[in-house]
């Protein structure tokens, strides 16, 4: 057992180390902390313009020839029937109104089916209750915790109609929704699914109202961009339509995938189904207003998509997938951003790559570059702001909210470097075919 003690080779790593260190000192160019500061600062502020970009070319192209067109419904050439599916876990606070904006539609041909998914509180009995008052509701109960995955899937096999539309049991679906995501399936035969325009419900905290700005500037701005270019990383699980025959070209949802929104975008689009982004199809939720929900939520947003990058890499070998290598690419660069970042605030204060380890980290000082990056940041907000404020006048406008953005560099990017490790971590952990079932979420403070 001595040679297991003998710690020589350590001296000898060191030696090297310290030899390797001074010769990158003495070539800058290939300085590994100036390399790692210069890409974790640049990389975010590149994505920026990017999706700024991208956001402006989607509102030329798209929107802006629509005008005015919040309060009206477009004009559909029919109106086949629509089934909307609303698989709940525990939502005996909050299902209820979310169905009865359902009742509201302004569509002439919905169904309503509502999958009580083994709720422990009284959601079952309320659904009931709701039916037997509405003809267009049907129940379906599953005795167990199956997971949102088996409940939409259960659902969507049992409904009577080709275009389907999923939302959650706390959300509130605008009345012209509908018509606009039908819209997308009539216009082109080749469209799987369109993904709406989630906005946020419960506004009383800083959370909260920097979460109205994020699902603008970020969630919003980078879907139009991604429609723009192409590609869409995930439809938003809260509001998704859906054509049922591309739902069973690639097996509907997967059950064993955290995140079932993430999961059945890239199944569709690598199965060559197009999807779409209705910035008209809005639906108001609740979201976590406090760190640890927020923490939860995001690490579950996470895993899902490191997930999705683990189980479709061989497919995309397919040549019919090349139109997603780009943003492949991309999720793998934020993937590697986020544990540079941790390398840069942890590893080279202690001198690991530079003698001078305040030189490293002069990007995130407060510099010129960092005033830049908070600059584009704001810029960012302003213009994603500008475009998305007129879905939002039920709520006061997402305008009124731009003061708050100042935070988000501080607050959400640590959170969501700090999310995409863990949520890394917890991919890798997870074993191949574990079901993943509903779990207790956090939805906010909400004002009575």
């Amino acid at each position: 057992m001595e040679h297991l003690i003998d710690h020589a080779w350590v001296q000898e790593f060191i030696d090297w180390w310290l030899i390797t260190r001074e010769y990158l000192q003495e070539v800058p160019w290939w300085r590994l902390d100036a390399w790692l500061s210069r890409f974790v600062f640049y990389y975010p502020l590149l994505m920026a313009y990017v999706w700024m970009l991208g956001g402006m070319i989607y509102y030329v192209r798209w929107e802006r020839k629509r005008g005015n067109v919040l309060s009206d419904l477009p004009i559909l050439t029919e109106y086949p029937s629509v089934s909307i599916l609303i698989p709940c876990y525990n939502e005996g606070e909050n299902v209820r109104e979310t169905i009865e904006y359902l009742l509201h539609q302004q569509y002439p041909n919905v169904e309503i089916i509502a999958i009580n998914d083994g709720s422990k509180d009284n959601t079952l009995e309320i659904l009931h209750e709701l039916a037997d008052q509405h003809p267009q509701i049907r129940v379906v109960n599953l005795a167990s915790n199956q997971g949102k995955a088996v409940g939409l899937r259960t659902a969507a096999l049992l409904a009577n109609s080709e275009i389907l539309i999923g939302i959650d049991g706390d959300a509130l679906l605008a009345p012209n929704a509908t018509a606009w995501i039908v819209r997308h399936f009539l216009d082109d035969p080749h469209v799987g699914a369109v993904t709406g325009n989630p906005r946020i419900r419960n506004r009383s905290t800083l959370l909260g109202k920097i979460q109205v700005g994020e699902f603008s500037a970020i969630v919003g701005m980078i879907k139009r961009a991604q429609r723009s270019y192409g590609h869409v990383f995930t439809i938003s699980g809260v509001i998704a339509g859906f054509r049922k025959t591309a739902l069973h070209d690639v097996g509907y949802w997967s059950p064993d995938m955290v995140t079932e929104d993430i999961d059945i975008s890239w199944k569709l689009q690598l199965a060559g189904w197009g999807i779409r982004f209705e910035p008209n199809a809005l639906c108001w939720v609740l979201m976590p207003e406090t760190l640890n929900g927020l923490w939860k939520q995001r690490s579950r947003w996470a895993q899902g998509g490191v997930e999705v990058l683990f189980r479709y890499f061989r497919a995309l070998f397919n040549w019919r997938s090349r139109g997603m290598w780009l943003l492949y690419l991309e999720c793998c660069i934020s993937l590697c951003w986020a544990f540079l970042v941790v390398v840069m605030l942890a590893v080279v204060p202690l001198g690991w790559f530079s003698s001078e380890p305040q030189e490293a980290l002069e990007d995130l000082s407060p510099h010129w570059t960092s005033m830049l990056l908070c600059v584009t940041c704001l810029i960012q907000f302003a213009v994603s702001l500008t475009i998305d404020s007129s879905y939002e006048r039920k709520s006061g406008g997402s305008a009124q909210h731009y003061y708050w953005m100042i935070w988000y560099p501080i607050v959400y990017w640590l959170i969501n470097v700090g999310t995409t490790i863990n949520g890394c971590f917890k991919a890798l952990r997870k074993k191949r075919g574990q079901r993943a079932v509903w779990v207790t979420l956090d939805r906010g403070l909400r004002q009575k």
